[in-house]
């Protein structure tokens, strides 16, 4: 039996490209006893409500992660949460930066607060590739985001809650996607601004990703950090993957934006092992009752880093039509 079926479960920023995902997902592989929505936007629900018709296992919440009360009510009964709400656009958040503590930061220690009050048995929280080494404003956020999660582990020792967290990078097909942007471009007969030739980036697809979140629940104990083993790409690749002789021009690299993606950082290498399909970043400090190492876990190599361009894992231009073709 999977470790979703027969299950209450509640996904905040439900009615994102990953939400929209997961919903299907489980909906038609798995038998949970129902889903709960839960987001902020009216307009969304009922697009996404409209998508999935009258399926009697979806409840759906307006809330805001923001409101603690709104989350425990939205909570009573669940079994497994997964954290996907945040404020995400690295340039929108250098002129906003409160804003983004206040729903990536805060919002997420509410998700903590609500999940071991009303008995919530595992959470698992999506973080970024942002994350680790952060430039910007909210990569900073979803950190410190990342360390509560972990940590919440402490606090809730004395109650069966656990939390853990995946990190992955560009997810391919989610919204915001460069590729349909690209196309749009191409089929206008436009130049494709490409921010540096040489930038590289992780790529993995929506249902790799949900499948992955998915595997999560079932391995973790509580505290781990997880990092999907996935392939990088080079930006021309992709360009020309998607659009075929299009014209390309340099516009240089945003600010707060990396040239190559790093999802563990050199200095958390000490605490990752590799367990098959993916990494396992250990928390910093593990002293709640019951956790344990992946006792099948192999550490990695001193000096180790997880980055886009040293990647032992590569996508070129065929591979990457192969897969947008899927996605179409």
């Amino acid at each position: 039996m999977a470790i979703l079926d027969g299950s209450s479960i509640l996904i905040t920023g439900g009615t994102g490209s990953f939400g929209k995902a997961f919903m299907a997902h489980v909906l038609e592989r798995h038998d949970p006893r129902r889903i709960v929505v839960y987001s902020r936007d009216e307009l969304k629900q009922y697009e996404v409500r409209q998508m999935f018709g009258d399926d009697s296992r979806l409840r759906w919440f307006i809330g805001d992660v923001r409101d603690e009360h709104r989350l425990r009510r939205a909570m009573h009964g669940v079994d497994y949460v997964v954290h996907a709400a945040a404020l995400k656009q690295v340039d929108t958040a250098e002129y906003n930066p409160f804003e983004y503590v206040r729903t990536n930061i805060v919002g997420s220690q509410n998700v903590i607060e609500a999940a071991i009050d009303t008995g919530v048995k595992k959470v698992v929280a999506l973080s970024t590739d942002k994350a680790s080494s952060p430039l910007n404003l909210y990569g900073a956020t979803k950190l410190a985001a990342d360390k509560l999660f972990q940590s919440a582990n402490h606090y809730a020792s004395g109650y069966e809650t656990r939390f853990s967290v995946v990190r992955y990078g560009n997810v391919m097909g989610s919204r915001g996607s460069v590729v349909p942007f690209f196309k749009k471009l191409a089929a206008e007969g436009k130049s494709l601004p490409i921010t540096d030739a040489r930038m590289t980036r992780f790529w993995i697809t929506l249902p790799q990703a949900v499948q992955f979140v998915i595997d999560s629940f079932d391995q973790m104990v509580g505290g781990e950090l997880y990092v999907p083993r996935i392939p990088s790409m080079r930006i021309l690749d992709l360009v020309e993957a998607v659009a075929p002789n299009s014209p390309t021009h340099e516009i240089g690299i945003r600010p707060g934006e990396k040239l190559h993606e790093e999802m563990i950082s050199e200095d958390d290498s000490r605490r990752t092992l590799l367990l098959g399909d993916r990494y396992v970043v250990l928390p910093t400090v593990a002293g709640w009752t019951g956790w344990r190492a992946p006792a099948d876990g192999e550490a990695v190599p001193d000096g180790f880093a997880y980055r886009s361009n040293t990647n032992d894992l590569w996508l070129d231009t065929a591979a990457l039509r192969d897969i947008l073709e899927t996605l179409d």
